[in-house]
């Protein structure tokens, strides 16, 4: 099981420069998992695409299904303390930390392409491609 933030989530199913790198973590780790803020910041992105016109209504509804099957029961309430102390720790988000604080306590990866979380857990965030070329 891998920790997957909303914009890998998105990645996969809105078409970018990450879609294809996405697709084959798939592929390799079908088990991902998220805090449950991932549904908003997902329906977020799907609504911003929606004012822009660059997908239809029926179209946002169904690619969030799609989403809430893929995460499925891997979806978990993370504890404030652990968030506020990373956060105070680091220069992120309060937002970005539910992600960290998930991976910690799962004792896996996150997989981002956020730069920031990368430089500030090493250890913990990496993209796509790394864990695609370090898992067996």
């Amino acid at each position: 099981m891998i920790v997957v933030d909303t914009n890998t989530i998105a990645y996969l199913y809105l078409p970018t420069e990450f879609t294809a790198a996405i697709e084959k973590l798939l592929d390799a780790e079908a088990h991902w998992a998220a805090p449950l803020l991932w549904r908003s910041e997902f329906r977020n992105i799907l609504a911003l695409y929606l004012r822009k016109g660059l997908i239809e209504y029926g179209t946002a509804c169904g690619i969030q299904a799609q989403a809430e099957d893929l995460i499925g029961e891997n979806e978990f309430n993370i504890d404030s303390v652990s968030v506020l102390t990373l956060a105070s720790e680091f220069d992120c988000s309060a937002y970005d930390c539910e992600f960290v604080s998930l991976a910690k306590a799962l004792d896996t990866k996150l997989i981002t392409a956020d730069k920031k979380l990368r430089k500030s857990f090493p250890e913990i965030a990496i993209t796509a491609h790394d864990y695609l070329s370090t898992s067996p």
